[in-house]
């Protein structure tokens, strides 16, 4: 087994926070990506609340950037995926698609994913390149010319449907409620766009489809409509649409650790109040993985920041600095 005095788990803006600032403690972090390398912004446009970028930036060269540094300042970062942690051994261990590993401290920044409609048919799609997705920066380009729809209503919502206007010839904003949750600011930009059509009140009850032949003759399933069901009155409708963008929010990547440490009832892992800390000592958690508040880039950094910090006084702590 290789071990480290530090191992971060993730690659967000909370993982390579804290990967900077033990890296400069000397620490030698080793930091495994994960099955999305960058995290949640490596799947967001552009970026413009975050400081230092009076212009914006897109979220994918903000991650570089982040990876670009801590490589710098001595980070090892590993395409591995932690597939099994053992938290109660000392070192802990860690298991991942390509060795095992140990531990003086962890810090877990796993971040959150996607959530889908829960429908079966909508993730089978967006697996099979059925026209349903849940990142319009990846998959917009395939729409150009397309009518589509986005399903939600919050700030993530809002910006799909916002970036997606350069490809499609029109976007349908479908709310359950007869308001969007996002920020006005986005609300404001999003519904004057002549591109955007909102659909309130209906949720979706199914993902239609039609199965059409490639040139390869190999048969696929593909979207043709959505079927609807009005929110208030509970009539059923259809609509016709050529792509599906799901951003009904997200949920905490904390499965690893079920059993392990504490989480709230949706699955965040709950840290000492002002502080990173878990009840396992020198365990550590940051970012989205334990904010169901905030969850802004921003937040995730200064926590990602906080962990470091915490991880290395409790190094010192216990004589495990050097």
């Amino acid at each position: 087994m290789s071990h480290h005095k530090v191992v971060v788990i993730g690659t967000g803006p909370a993982g390579y926070t804290a990967a900077l600032y033990t890296s400069r403690a000397n620490l030698a972090p080793l930091v495994f990506e994960g099955v999305q390398p960058g995290g949640q912004l490596t799947i967001t446009t552009e970026v413009e609340n975050f400081p230092g970028f009076r212009n914006g930036i897109a979220g994918p060269a903000l991650m570089d950037e982040m990876r670009e540094q801590v490589l710098r300042f001595g980070t090892t970062i590993k395409a591995e995926t932690v597939l099994k942690a053992d938290l109660q051994s000392r070192p802990f261990k860690l298991t991942t698609d390509q060795g095992e590993y140990t531990a003086d401290a962890v810090i877990i920044a796993t971040g959150a994913s996607a959530k889908w409609l829960g429908i079966g048919k909508d993730e089978q799609l967006s697996r099979s390149g059925g026209g349903v997705s849940a990142c319009a920066t990846c998959d917009g380009f395939f729409f150009r010319g397309k009518e589509i729809a986005v399903v939600g209503g919050g700030d993530t919502a809002v910006e799909e449907a916002t970036f997606l206007t350069k490809f499609a010839s029109k976007v349908h904003l479908i709310h359950r409620r007869d308001k969007l949750r996002a920020s006005k600011a986005m609300q404001d930009r999003a519904l004057q766009n002549e591109k955007i059509h909102p659909i309130w009140n209906k949720g979706v009850l199914d993902v239609l489809t039609t199965t059409l032949e490639t040139p390869m003759g190999e048969k696929i399933e593909k979207i043709r409509a959505l079927k609807l069901q009005d929110t208030v009155d509970g009539s059923i409708s259809e609509l016709a649409v050529e792509g599906l963008f799901v951003a009904i929010g997200h949920q905490p990547n904390t499965g690893l650790f079920t059993g392990q440490l504490p989480m709230d009832e949706t699955g965040y892992l709950q840290v000492e109040k002002g502080s990173s800390r878990t009840p396992i000592e020198g365990v550590f958690a940051c970012g989205d993985v334990q904010d169901h508040t905030y969850r802004q880039a921003i937040t995730a950094a200064g926590s990602g920041c906080m962990a470091a910090i915490d991880a290395e006084r409790w190094l010192t702590e216990k004589g495990l600095a050097e």
